[in-house]
């Protein structure tokens, strides 16, 4: 039988001394002249099935210094998937693998490494104005993610070709190899095929084989009313692309919100500091506050009114993210002490001081009432 075969370093075309990468690019390119989807002739295929034999062969470490050695007959009986060196070989019990492998396939579906796998999931980080956050907005995003080949499809395959059955494994995905201990024969993924029982004898120009290329995505991110820092909007399927066509991943979009310059945020109501003199605190007055939308509103500023009061504008808040109405907005009031004063001011004050004396009040009356009371009810 040996003496039928021609070498296989003369089929591939490359020398003995031929490394690895150099005996791989000799196979696709005999793969590309005479794969049978693209070279109609009768001959093809046998001549097909030899290119896969020696590249099977010449391929794998092992095989190939045992086919140096011994040529032909050193690697009888390994071509396709056993070894020569597996005890196995030859006595039955790939049909009871084939058993085992059937029955439990039919327990728990496909064979896990040949069913499509699902694509890894994205994480984007999107920055927004405190005002996006707060009224909703949509935004367009560049994600770059892997998509399906829009050549092969995700095959992997050159158009016009389909992928054929691993030589090394005979399309099971595994091969047998001794264990650590005597007598002892483990299941390993096959290196030729990945596990994948199928080899691109012409892989996809566009890929390279890979099924899936590099691209980068436009998309439209609707950012509801309300969202807060460090919260999360999940955009399922707009992940990468899943290999063999499986489903895509998701998409996590995690938002990040600027601070305001005047505004603070306290769950969804909105905080304001509201600077006011020491006249305005103690005599009372109207002041102009402005608000969440650029609108601003009159609030009435009560007589006496200490550093640090609350004033609450409602409905001028946050909307609720899940629910109708909104939050309100909180006025704290801070009474700012003048550090400068002209003449005429720093006269008032020590009149002022002078009438009010030691006295600070006790804890109960306001500012104004204690100034009346100095000046004899004239405040």
């Amino acid at each position: 039988m040996s003496a039928t075969k021609r070498d296989y370093y003369e089929v591939l075309g490359v020398p003995r001394t031929a490394g690895s990468e150099e005996i791989k690019k000799a196979f696709r390119r005999l793969a590309r002249q005479y794969h049978p989807d693209v070279n109609k002739s009768p001959a093809a295929e046998s001549q097909f099935k030899e290119i896969n034999e020696a590249y099977e062969v010449l391929s794998d470490q092992q095989k190939r210094a045992a086919y140096d050695r011994f040529g032909h007959a050193g690697i009888s009986g390994s071509v396709g998937g056993g070894s020569p060196f597996d005890p196995f070989a030859g006595v039955g019990f790939g049909d009871i693998f084939d058993t085992f492998e059937s029955f439990f396939s039919g327990m728990t579906g496909t064979s896990g490494r040949k069913r499509p796998q699902r694509g890894a999931d994205l994480r984007y980080t999107l920055t927004l104005d405190f005002e996006e956050a707060i009224f909703g907005c949509e935004k367009e995003i560049e994600i770059p993610r892997l998509e399906s080949c829009p050549a092969c499809h995700g095959t992997g395959a050159e158009p016009g070709t389909q992928p054929v059955r691993c030589p090394r494994c005979g399309g099971s995905g595994e091969v047998r190899q001794r264990g650590p201990f005597l007598n002892m024969i483990v299941m390993t993924p096959c290196e030729q095929c990945r596990g994948e029982g199928v080899i691109n004898a012409i892989p996809c120009n566009e890929c390279q084989g890979q099924g899936r290329v590099r691209a980068t995505r436009k998309l439209v991110v609707k950012v509801p009313a309300g969202v807060d820092d460090n919260s999360q909007i999940r955009l399922s399927g707009e992940g990468e692309a899943g290999i063999r066509n499986g489903p895509r991943g998701d998409l996590y979009i995690a938002l990040r919100i600027k601070p305001h310059a005047h505004f603070q945020r306290q769950g969804n109501d909105i905080v304001y500091e509201l600077p006011i003199n020491i006249a305005q605190a103690a005599l009372g007055a109207e002041v102009v506050v402005p608000t969440l939308e650029g609108g601003e509103e009159v609030l009435r500023i009560q007589a006496g009114t200490q550093s640090g009061r609350t004033y609450k504008l409602r409905g001028k808040g946050v909307p609720f993210l899940r629910g109708n109405g909104r939050g309100d907005q909180l006025v704290v009031v801070r009474v700012i002490v003048p550090t400068r004063l002209n003449e005429r001011q720093r006269e008032l004050l020590e009149e002022l001081a002078e009438s009010l004396g030691s006295e600070v009040g006790d804890g109960k009356r306001g500012v104004l009432e204690w100034m009346r009371d100095a000046l004899g009810g004239d405040a």
